[in-house]
């Protein structure tokens, strides 16, 4: 790897991801960090230079086919970061195994399922804030863990076909896995935890298939020609769970966040100047919630203007970055504005690896935002938005808690 660019370990707690980003934007399209563990990787922070490079067939996700150092085993089994590239499914296959498995998955994303989902989502908010409505007059409630993370969570744990008990113990596996300041054994931990809880579905629903995507991925896997490896069908089922779940999680923490914090901006809302489509992108385009994906790789030597990524190397996309670079949006790029007309973002990804349920987490945006605001008008929240703790990640992008009061504060 070229040690010649300058270079800096990100931070694995996430405290300034916009900071560290905007830092390293100015250094030059590509800037090598480094990554818990030692390893070093290219950071992409510039909008143009993201989009390309999501085009770019030079560029991969497979680590088993692409990336010398995990092929020749000097990435150990218990790297901080290890479940983000052992992981064989349609998000890091390449080629003519990415055509074939998002052919797959996209077959369970139908429109009839989609809009299956609609009076499911409806019917879970309103369970949600019911449940808050009970809550007494001026008592700080946790938002993430009470509206945030069960909506998105629990409607992905139905469209794998997964129990509420199985989605719990599971969930502890994925908070940690995007968590970048875990140890060696952690790691290791987060990997077995949730190879074996796929293992546990997969079989679940061998003996009692459903009306669920795991299912119907089961039964593509005996088609002639379209085959699944049983390591693709667990790791598949799993990146729909994660990618669905906790990312939607963290869109809703920043949404909400977002516009408690700037009563001008939720007045936009109210009067009707704005839409909550609006909301979605300007929130998806400031706030990214997935910060980086871990990772991608140079198939050949890659030139950036004046910058060569070497073939193999690792090369960092940060999806936070994109939506604030000024080079896109001006002077105003950090600024949170409802009514700005451009809102590009790249929160959903670009290209090949887009985002297939993008449309269904729209649906559970405006969903689940609309009802919230419409039931709790008078909601607020319960400490200053800078005071709010981080996620200890640079991979995602949200808080710890979102302490509010539903009604005015009692006196």
């Amino acid at each position: 790897m070229n040690d010649k660019c300058p270079f800096a370990a990100l931070d694995v707690t996430g405290q300034d991801l916009h900071g560290e980003a905007a830092r390293l934007r100015e250094q030059g399209p590509a800037v090598l960090v480094e990554l818990p563990g030692g390893v070093k990787a290219w950071s992409i922070n510039r909008y143009e230079v993201i989009r390309e490079l999501l085009m770019d067939r030079r560029v991969t996700k497979n680590a088993r086919k692409h990336w010398p150092a995990f092929i020749k085993g000097e990435i150990p089994p218990d790297w901080e970061m290890i479940s983000w590239v052992a992981m064989d499914n349609m998000v890091t296959a390449y080629g003519k195994d990415h055509v074939r498995l998002r052919k797959l998955v996209g077959r369970a994303f139908t429109q009839r399922r989609a809009d299956a989902l609609r009076p499911q989502v409806v019917a879970l908010s309103t369970k949600l804030l019911d449940d808050l409505g009970a809550t007494p007059p001026g008592e700080v409630v946790d938002l993430r863990e009470r509206f945030a993370y069960p909506l998105p969570a629990m409607l992905v744990a139905s469209l794998i076909g997964m129990s509420e008990a199985a989605l719990a113990a599971c969930s502890k596996v994925i908070d940690m896995m995007v968590h970048t300041n875990v140890s060696p054994e952690e790691a290791q931990a987060v990997l077995q935890g949730w190879r074996a809880a796929m293992a546990d579905l997969i079989e679940s629903k061998r003996r009692t298939p459903g009306e669920d995507i795991t299912t119907d991925l089961i039964a593509a896997r005996e088609e002639d020609g379209s085959r699944l490896s049983e390591a693709e069908l667990a790791d598949t089922i799993f990146a729909i769970l994660g990618a669905g779940s906790e990312t939607t999680i963290n869109f809703f923490d920043n949404a909400i966040t977002a516009l408690l914090s700037r009563p001008g901006q939720l007045q936009l809302l109210r009067t009707g100047a704005v839409t909550w489509d609006d909301v979605i992108d300007e929130v998806l385009r400031v706030e990214s919630p997935l910060a980086h994906l871990p990772l991608r790789y140079a198939v050949e030597d890659i030139e950036l203007d004046g910058v060569t990524i070497p073939q193999g190397d690792p090369i960092l996309v940060n999806y936070a970055a994109a939506g604030r670079d000024p080079a896109l949006h001006g002077g105003t790029a950090d600024e949170f504005d409802l009514a700005r007309g451009d809102k590009t973002h790249l929160s959903f990804g670009y290209g090949p690896h887009y985002c297939l349920g993008a449309g269904i987490a729209r649906m559970v945006a405006t969903i689940g935002l609309s009802m919230l605001f419409e039931r709790f008008p008078d909601l607020s929240l319960a400490v200053p938005a800078t005071e709010l703790k981080r996620l200890p990640t640079f991979i995602m992008n949200g808080h710890q808690t979102l302490p509010v009061r539903l009604t005015v504060h009692a006196r």
